[in-house]
């Protein structure tokens, strides 16, 4: 004897009534406007938000609570940071020229035999003027690294120069008054026209990957890149690296950055 199973089968079980259209679309109003409220509470939270946000006191161009956020950041990578933590070098074969990005303290015509690097001594304060000869007469340095960019894209290019760590050390100008041992924490570099302007811890200008350079993929800089001379430091993004360097100076206070005013991390390591 076998038990039959009570439970109707498919074909047995009454299909349950269908929504009229009207009570369909009453539905799809309701949820449509349960979404709706949704939306918008959310986004009167964000609003909310970014409103108390923006309202917050400044901190050298953005609101405070991002500048600390941006902090951390710098902090975690002086911490990363080391003097004998390279960037990789490649192949030469694989350099490129890398597109022409900013030409802010580029507009001014560029005239090369007037061209002065000036820089100011730090115990004295009295300005002295190098041609690019005199970069030139210090070793040549050349590695073929990758300039990033903080837009996401990166080129991999030779550069050719001296050492910033090699003039500082032909030319003791960042040393501390009666200490020439020691020297100011802080470089500021500007373009000559001073609208564009990047700031470096002593630690990364004398990185032994921190180049004045003058030549870009075995040939002389172009205008666009920064002729006569610029700054190449791999550990950093490119916005550190500027372009037909005017002067630099030294302090122990954090020198202006042209990005960490517009709300970039002061730092900028990678």
């Amino acid at each position: 004897m076998t038990d039959e199973s009570s439970t109707p089968t498919a074909a047995e079980r009454t299909p349950e009534p269908l929504q009229s259209e009207a009570a369909v679309l009453a539905e799809a109003r309701l949820r449509s406007r349960r979404a709706f409220i949704g939306l918008g509470l959310a986004g009167l939270a964000g609003i909310g938000g970014w409103g108390w946000l923006v309202s917050r006191p400044q901190d050298s161009g953005i609101a405070k609570p991002l500048r600390r956020v941006l902090d951390f950041n710098a902090r975690l990578s002086s911490a990363y940071y080391k003097e004998t933590r390279l960037a990789p070098e490649f192949a030469r074969s694989r350099a490129r020229n890398p597109r022409i990005n900013g030409k802010v303290g580029l507009k001014s015509e560029l005239d090369p035999v007037a061209w002065r690097l000036r820089v100011q001594d730090f115990a004295t304060g009295n300005t002295q003027e190098f041609t690019l000869e005199d970069i030139k007469a210090l070793p040549k340095i050349e590695m073929t690294t990758e300039l990033k960019c903080i837009e996401g894209w990166s080129t991999v290019v030779h550069w050719g120069g001296a050492r910033l760590s090699d003039f500082l050390a032909r030319y003791p100008l960042a040393a501390r008054p009666g200490t020439p041992q020691a020297r100011a924490a802080y470089v500021g570099m500007r373009t000559p026209d001073d609208a564009y302007y990047v700031g470096l811890d002593m630690p990364s200008a004398l990185h032994p990957q921190t180049l004045l350079c003058y030549e870009m993929n075995g040939m002389p800089l172009t205008a666009g890149h920064g002729a006569p001379l610029r700054l190449v430091t791999p550990l950093k993004y490119g916005t550190k690296h500027l372009k037909r360097i005017g002067t630099i100076a030294f302090s122990d206070t954090r020198p202006k950055d042209y990005w960490a005013e517009m709300g970039y991390d002061w730092d900028s390591g990678h």
